[in-house]
């Protein structure tokens, strides 16, 4: 798949909004911070947005650099996005508007992977990058996310899942059942996070206990899954619309027990191994399922799709798909697409292009509906 930018008079406004009210606010920093460095500013004019951890929206040249300091009084430059189709961009406190042709979210997390960002720029009828409300808020939600691959004949890992209310009523029948269909070790995950913010391995009755405790701080739905011992992480990259292509997979090699925050991001001792050393068959198994995972939760453009791969079998395990991968200089996605031999600057391009096609079919569709007769009038 070749970048197809179309040449224009003017530069194609690529908004790129970064933050957020989210765990992995400090991800998204520095996926931005290659994002905006690999963007070809010969077609580009980027606008930088940040959104701070208390959720106010900012824009000026120099709103990351301040982020990245935790400065967020940038009163001057704090803008908002209306749900106005007839503005189409940013609009400062001033009543500046500010253009915008197309947005790339990089918001990990809450409020910006989980469709909440995505509903809004829909209303203000803007292009944007990545999957629509629906396939956003599915792939945030871990569970729902299982029960439609399950439903698509996609295997994933046994598992128990329950919400605060339920596990204040009945912690002890849930966590029998816990131990009687799962044992130990297991995971516990809050549903709806990433960055593996919030998960723990537990190894026994206590860890477990423990481990919910801290997933409910994050989250009101906790997923628990049967650990796949002796198992590969497997990760592949998925590119396109109605049509996605599948990236050669990669292997994590975590520096920790499982790959959890410290290992993707601060100890840097993790290793990716790039295209994973997998015989054909299963290399063929992983990015047809991949394709399949990402078409049952109607993504669009963009995400990566991790597998649980045990050594001594055949057999995969879905893990979990991310809308919004990290684009961080060590992240897997864009690493993943080199490797398939599409660079960086190039993936850029085929994003924003697959989010300005997405636009042009949704603007086709007819938004009005006009009856024979004006039998609202006396009603």
């Amino acid at each position: 798949m070749k970048s197809k930018i179309k040449n224009r008079k003017s530069k194609i406004r690529v908004g790129v909004i970064f933050g957020g009210r989210s765990a992995e606010h400090e991800v998204s920093l520095v996926s931005t911070t290659s994002i905006i460095n690999f963007l070809d500013k010969n077609k580009y004019q980027v606008i930088p947005i940040g959104i701070s951890p208390d959720g106010r929206w900012f824009s000026s040249t120099n709103v990351l650099d301040a982020f990245k300091k935790r400065k967020y009084n940038l009163k001057k430059d704090e803008v908002c996005l209306l749900p106005d189709p007839s503005i189409q961009g940013l609009i400062r406190y001033d009543g500046k508007i500010i253009p915008l042709d197309v947005i790339f979210p990089v918001l990990h997390g809450s409020f910006g992977e989980d469709g909440t960002i995505q509903g809004l720029i829909e209303l203000a009828n803007i292009a944007f990058v990545g999957a629509g409300v629906l396939g956003s808020s599915i792939g945030m939600d871990k569970i729902t996310t299982k029960q439609l691959c399950e439903q698509a004949g996609i295997s994933v890992a046994p598992y128990v899942w329950f919400i605060t209310n339920e596990y204040s009523r009945n912690s002890k029948k849930i966590l029998m059942a816990i131990e009687n269909k799962l044992g130990y070790p297991c995971f516990i995950k809050p549903a709806n996070l990433g960055s593996s913010v919030g998960i723990s391995k537990a190894h026994n009755w206590k860890q477990l206990i423990a481990a919910i405790k801290l997933a409910f701080k994050y989250d009101r739905k906790i997923l628990v899954e049967k650990s796949i011992e002796d198992a590969r992480e497997i990760e592949v990259s998925i590119l396109g619309n109605d049509n996605p292509i599948a990236s050669v997979p990669g292997e994590i090699i975590s520096s920790n027990e499982f790959y959890d925050y410290d290992a993707k991001y601060i100890d840097g001792k993790s290793e990716a191994v790039i295209p994973a050393n997998l015989p054909p068959s299963i290399t063929k198994k992983v990015r047809e399922v991949a394709i399949r995972s990402f078409k049952a939760i109607d993504c669009a453009g963009m995400a990566r799709v991790d597998f649980l791969a045990p050594r001594r079998t055949n057999k995969i395990y879905f893990n979990e798909i991310n809308t919004i991968p990290g684009f961080t200089s060590i992240s897997m996605y864009p690493k993943l697409w080199e490797a398939s031999g599409i660079t960086y600057p190039e993936l850029l391009d085929i994003l924003i292009q697959l989010a300005l096609q997405q636009h042009r079919e949704k603007l086709k569709l007819q938004r009005r509906f006009h009856p024979k007769k004006d039998w609202h009038k006396s009603k």
